[in-house]
Formats: structure tokens, C-alpha cells, sequence
């Protein structure tokens, strides 16, 4: 009898029941179905390996980490809100190579993920990030600076979802100098995966970064990023379309080398293949803080591509004085310079000079009048008031 009770108690499966005379499920950090106990509201993170939806009816608290396995979906409802617990780099939601993630929001009910902290701040949590088998130029698969997931490969169709109408805010915890955490961070990430309509607000390091992949976004909103507001690196390849980023008035903090653009091949091989090569249209970079950007844009270690209806500018808010660049465009740097397949049409507006431009590699670099940059009508969704570019 005795030996009887205590295989039913050890044996007993993760099921839900009703049945007072059974034992309860406890917690493993696996997170196998829609009613496992992993899958509390008040305490999420753990490892998902089956589909499994974040619903809009409650708010849920991240935790710590939430890692999408291979083979599983991970949803996120219309107007759903995670409030991620003030832990750092011990805080984040990672999506691995096959796993999925179906974030599909609407303009009027968009997904934000966010500090649960009472007085949030830059940092509070790692961010969102996705890992895919796209192609990248570290080889055929990589090992990413943060989290240690897996990407790249050959697939450069690859799917990991699609995120659409999403708000991420307070995230970019750091390890060091080197490695850390950003809003939306995509490694190899595949054409076959949908970024629409994302934003980054009041993040501690980029607001959005490409580790190589072949991934398509459209309409960027980056809002208060401690370092660069759009980055990428390893051989992204993938196009972006109408991106908007500003560094507000009364947003003093930085990094060692905060810039608009980063812009980064293959530091080691600056020739590696995929080079990167993404194509960029209908951009703006607003520098409104009184501090100095090390550049507005800078181009680096090989890296080709081609902006498009680009406006920049260095404005000052009513009243006060305007803040400064190092570089407009700069194409230099120690670990080599951008490739001179790239190609650059902008606008500069306010304090800027124009004529200050570093391009010893001789890429194209075109500064006109009259382009118009980022359609800010496309964010009306995140309820953002754009200062006027005059």
C-alpha cells in the first residue's frame, strides 16, 4: 500500500485537475501547455517548448527568462501587456532557431512589453530577441554576445513569425562594455519572418540592432536610445523601410560612442561574405538632446548598403541651446573602413555642417535639399508626439 502511494505521487504527470484527492503540478521551468503552472501570469519565464498564447485579458509578469524552443509558437494577443521585473540581463524574452514567435498586434490594440518597475528606467530588462538560420558572415552559425543562442545558417528564407504593432520599452540591460542586451535584437534572422510596425523607447543601448540575416522590417520607431538608434553587423543583407529615430530634448544619457546609424560588416575580415549590404528608405535621425553623438551616421569594417531620402537633423528644443555631432557621415575607423559600394542620399537640417564628411574609400555620398525622411503618420498607432523639423 505504502510503496503504491508513493508511485502515484512521483509519477504523477503536469496535468491540470479539479480532483482535491491528487496531487497539485508544481513548477519545473518547462512550459509544455496553455494550462501548465509555468504559465503564471504573476511569475512567467521558463523554457516553452509547445504553442502557448499570452492573452490581453491580465497583465503579465516577466520574470525572468522566456525562451521560445524549436518547434514551438509562442502568441501574444491584440493590446497584451508584460510588465518584465526589474532584473536585468536576467530578464528577457529570446526566441531560438525554429521556435516562433506570433506577436501580431493592431494599431489600436498594440502589444507593449515593458518595466513592471515603479520608477522604470533604461536597462530594467534585456529586451526581445529572435534567432534565426539565415546567412551571416562569422560563418555558417554564430554564438550571440548575449543570451548564447545559436544563429545564422542557410536558410535565407527562414521564418521565426512575426511581430507586428509592438512596443518595447526600458530594455537594453548590459554584461559589459562589449555585450549587451537591445530593444529588438534580430541574430540571422530570416526574409520569411514579419517586422512590421515595431517601437523602442528609453532603452540603454540600441534601439534596434541586425546581426546578419536577410530580414525585411518597415516603419522603425526608436525614441531615447543610451547608444545607436539603428545598428547592424555580421552581413544583414535585408531592406528597412520608413524609420524614425530621435534622441529627445532632456535625454543626456549616453554611451562611450552613441550615433544614429552604426553601421558594421565584419570588424575582423571586412571583406567576409554575406557583406553587409541592406537597403534603407525614408529615414530620420532627430538630435534634439544638448549632448554630443560621436556620429549621425557612421559607416564601418566593410559594410556596403544604401540609404535612401534620408533627413537628419540637430535641432534645438524652444528656448534651449542644440546639442552636437563629432561626425555627420563618417566612413573611418580603426578595425576598417566602410565599403565604397555604399551609397547615401540625405538631407541635412539645422545645426549641422554639411561638409563634414569623411569618405577616403570614395562611396557615394549625396547631401541634397528637400528629402523628407521617415512618413511620421505611419506611427500614429503609438500615440508619439513628433516634434516639429523645420
Amino acid at each position: 500500500m505504502s510503496l503504491a502511494v508513493t508511485a502515484l505521487l512521483t509519477s504523477c504527470s503536469k496535468d491540470s485537475t479539479t480532483d482535491p484527492n491528487l496531487p497539485v503540478a508544481q513548477k519545473d521551468g518547462q512550459i509544455t501547455a496553455q494550462d501548465d503552472p509555468d504559465l503564471d501570469p504573476t511569475d512567467l519565464k521558463g523554457d516553452v517548448t509547445a504553442n502557448v498564447t499570452l492573452t490581453a485579458d491580465q497583465t503579465w509578469s516577466l520574470s525572468g527568462s522566456l525562451v521560445v524552443k524549436p518547434g514551438a509558437i509562442l502568441t501574444i494577443e491584440p493590446g497584451t501587456r508584460v510588465e518584465a521585473q526589474a532584473g536585468g540581463t536576467n530578464v528577457f524574452i529570446a526566441i531560438e532557431q525554429d521556435g516562433e514567435i506570433n506577436a501580431t498586434g493592431t494599431a489600436l490594440n498594440p502589444i507593449t512589453l515593458t518595466s513592471g518597475a515603479s520608477n522604470p528606467r533604461p536597462g530594467d530588462w534585456g529586451g526581445l530577441i529572435i534567432a534565426g538560420k539565415a546567412p551571416i558572415n562569422l560563418g555558417e552559425t554564430a554564438t550571440a554576445e548575449v543570451v548564447g543562442l545559436t544563429y545564422g545558417g542557410t536558410v535565407s528564407d527562414d521564418s521565426s513569425g512575426a511581430i507586428k504593432y509592438v512596443i518595447v520599452e526600458y530594455s537594453g540591460a548590459r554584461i559589459n562594455g562589449e555585450q549587451e542586451f537591445n530593444g529588438f535584437t534580430f541574430y540571422g534572422v530570416g526574409s520569411g519572418t514579419v517586422v512590421d510596425n515595431i517601437a523602442a523607447y528609453n532603452g540603454d543601448d540600441d534601439g534596434i540592432e541586425f546581426f546578419g540575416g536577410t530580414v525585411n522590417a518597415t516603419n522603425i520607431l526608436v525614441v531615447n536610445a543610451k547608444d545607436d538608434m539603428f545598428d547592424w553587423t555580421d552581413g544583414w543583407t535585408g531592406t528597412a523601410a520608413n524609420l524614425y529615430g530621435i534622441r529627445e530634448y532632456g535625454y543626456n544619457d549616453v554611451t562611450s560612442d552613441p550615433r544614429g546609424i552604426e553601421a558594421d560588416s565584419n570588424a575582423d575580415n571586412n571583406d567576409a561574405s554575406p557583406r553587409a549590404n541592406p537597403t534603407i528608405s525614408d529615414i530620420t535621425l532627430f538630435h534634439q538632446s544638448t549632448v554630443e553623438l560621436s556620429d549621425m551616421i557612421k559607416i564601418r569594417r566593410g559594410s556596403a548598403g544604401t540609404i535612401t531620402n534620408a533627413l537628419v537633423a540637430i535641432i534645438a528644443a524652444d528656448g534651449q541651446s542644440a546639442g552636437t555631432a563629432a561626425d555627420f557621415i563618417d566612413l573611418t575607423d580603426s578595425a576598417g573602413p566602410g565599403s565604397p559600394l555604399f551609397s547615401i542620399n540625405v538631407t541635412d537640417v539645422g545645426e549641422l555642417d554639411a561638409t563634414d564628411i569623411k569618405n577616403d574609400v570614395g562611396a557615394t555620398i549625396n547631401v541634397v535639399d528637400g528629402n523628407t525622411g521617415a512618413d511620421v503618420s505611419a506611427f500614429a498607432w503609438t500615440g508619439y508626439a513628433f516634434p516639429s523639423i523645420n
